[in-house]
């Protein structure tokens, strides 16, 4: 799972049993902190009305029964190979994705605000990547310094000029999204190749089958319908008459996510290609098959912009296809996303991201930022500097929690060998305060327990409009007091249940 970095501070200080309110049995372990928002409690230790029929539920099981359920979502992964690569110093490993039995709730007013939220903000990225590929005026306005998004990694000059279909450059987006005391705000933005939506669709199809009578009772909002919705967004890119012909883009069997891109391919009806399936003739691009070569008119890539093209990007990329971008360029295929996105997600921009609304869409941000200091200027440098023990310092391109300093569980050793790399490279670095991320209960060590949370929805943008799936990938830090949700840092995932009403 390609995640991002969510933490929060740990710890089980001013904890207050809410046994006494919930009831014995499996909650008899669980604690609350007032420093964390508990999605299941009120701060007092009563339920919150959203989620009373769970907790009801949950008290009603008895242990023993709940492990059951435990097993059963756990054998479901199993059984269908629902896996994740870990890279190691020294290996590569591949490990089955740890789920929780016990579903995430969200009210349909909180799911409403995060929708509302994460449109606006895709509206807004579309337009901004638009303009610094063409016009160019938020740069000459000042809007985002010109250097940071010219000297990004990301930044493809390849793409300047570019028709993009509908000048829709992120069709398909993942957002993470974060729960304080103090509201729901965007951590960071995914617009390359947002992964994890796989395995949103398997917790649900595992949590419903284990808890079926619960799942009915609370109304749920359905998601099993995102395949269907994924394959007309991206049809809708396409100009060609007739029914454009759809193929998704994988690295192949070892890449991390290929599970998803195997499973999204099926559920689309869409060929399943890698590089060397592909060749490019007169500009259009084609899949080899048994009967001969295939028209390919929109492709789902899965891998990043270096790799698609050998003649216009890496010469020793063996990842995509020879004059993939030629073909692009002549209007002949659309790339989904499109070259050039990662600009967007990068996490220096992010800090501008709220500037960028306002600017092309004349709003204010519905969902917040959380505050980012940016290691490029002096005096955020010197800030993260001297409180290295107080913050998360992350890569600006970086990505599954690889590569990042959670301040409050590095050692002194661990902070001083940090420091060396911010002081040379400050621009590669941004600096964030330790979230008091929420906290869900989790089925762990034979009892329920509260775990930090977060959740990753998932937008689609085609011709027609967007489109945001009623749910999302719902990760939790599984380990007590663990800050980092990734999957890839010992982290899982739970069902997220949006209610209709």
């Amino acid at each position: 799972m390609n995640a991002s970095d969510a933490t929060s501070t740990a710890g089980a200080g001013n904890g207050q049993n809410v046994a006494g309110t919930a009831g014995a049995g499996a909650f008899a372990e669980y604690e609350l902190d007032s420093r964390f928002f508990d999605e299941l409690f009120e701060a007092d230790g009563t339920v919150r009305s959203a989620t009373r029929r769970l907790a009801e539920a949950l008290t009603r099981i008895p242990p023993e029964e709940l492990a059951r359920v435990q097993d059963s979502v756990h054998r479901l992964f199993l059984h269908e190979g629902i896996t994740f690569t870990v890279l190691g110093k020294e290996e590569v490993s591949e490990h089955i994705i740890p789920i929780d039995c016990v579903p995430r709730i969200l009210t349909a007013a909180e799911w409403q605000h995060i929708e509302d939220g994460i449109k606006q903000r895709m509206r807004a990225v579309n337009l901004f990547l638009r303009d610094i590929y063409n016009e160019g005026d938020s740069l000459r306005d000042g809007v985002v310094p010109p250097d940071l998004v010219l000297g990004c990694p990301q930044y493809r000059v390849e793409m300047r000029g570019v028709k993009v279909p509908h000048d829709i450059y992120v069709a398909v987006g993942g957002t993470d999204i974060v729960r304080t005391n103090q509201g729901f705000a965007v951590l960071e933005d995914n617009m390359r190749v947002p992964s994890g939506v796989s395995y949103m669709l398997a917790c649900r199809e595992a949590t419903k089958r284990a808890l079926p009578a619960l799942y009915r009772e609370h109304r749920v909002r359905e998601v099993a319908a995102y395949p269907e919705r994924l394959y007309s967004t991206l049809v809708s890119l396409s100009s060609r008459a007739g029914t454009p012909r759809v193929a998704v883009l994988t690295p192949g069997r070892y890449n991390s996510a290929y599970y998803e891109h195997a499973f999204l391919a099926g559920q689309m009806g869409a060929d399943l290609v890698e590089g060397r399936d592909l060749v490019v003739h007169n500009a259009n691009l084609y899949a080899r098959t048994s009967s001969g070569l295939r028209r390919i008119d929109v492709l789902y890539r899965r891998i990043d912009d270096d790799f698609t093209d050998p003649v216009t990007f890496r010469g020793d990329s063996m990842l995509g296809a020879a004059g993939l971008f030629h073909a692009y360029r002549a209007g002949n295929v659309v790339l989904a996303n499109a070259p050039g996105t990662g600009v967007a997600d990068d996490k220096a921009i992010y800090a501008f991201i709220p500037d960028i609304i306002r600017y092309f869409l004349g709003e204010e941000p519905l969902l917040a930022n959380v505050k980012t200091h940016l290691c490029r200027r002096p005096e955020d440098l010197a800030y993260t500097l001297d409180n290295l023990q107080d913050v998360v310092v992350k890569e600006v391109g970086g990505s599954g929690g690889y590569g990042m300093l959670v301040g409050p569980q590095s050692t002194a050793r661990e902070r001083e060998e940090y420091a060396d790399r911010l002081r040379g490279d400050p621009t590669n670095f941004i600096a964030q305060p330790v979230l008091d991320l929420s906290r869900a209960s989790c089925f762990v060590d034979g009892s329920l327990q509260p775990r930090h949370v977060d959740v990753r929805p998932f937008t689609l943008h085609g011709r027609d409009g967007q489109d945001v799936v009623p749910g999302g990938l719902c990760r939790v830090a599984l380990a007590k007091g663990n800050l980092v949700v990734n999957s890839s840092q010992g982290g899982g995932c739970k069902d997220l249940w949006v209610l209709r009403d």
